[in-house]
């Protein structure tokens, strides 16, 4: 499963993606998708065994446009986008 980190900035997104690599977390900035209702377009997809980790990264840093997690799936060939609280 997939986990998307929505940020309200791409300066943000795109930072924290790097950081994430920094410490050897794979990850990638994408266009995020309709379902998580964001203005910016971009947020950081990673593995969901990942998670706990990259979360770490994340309190590390001062992501004041953070705006959640959500788990993407594809259910009977269409994306689902949800929250996800870890």
């Amino acid at each position: 499963m997939t986990i998307l980190a929505v940020f309200r900035s791409r300066s943000q997104s795109l930072d924290f993606a790097q950081r994430l690599l920094s410490y050897g977390i794979p990850a990638e900035t994408v266009s995020a998708p309709k379902e998580a209702r964001i203005g910016c377009g971009l947020c950081v997809r990673f593995d969901q065994r990942e998670f706990a980790r990259a979360n770490a990264v994340l309190k590390m840093g001062k992501y004041s446009t953070f705006k959640g997690y959500y788990k993407s799936e594809f259910v009977g060939g269409r994306q689902r986008v949800v929250p996800f609280g870890g």
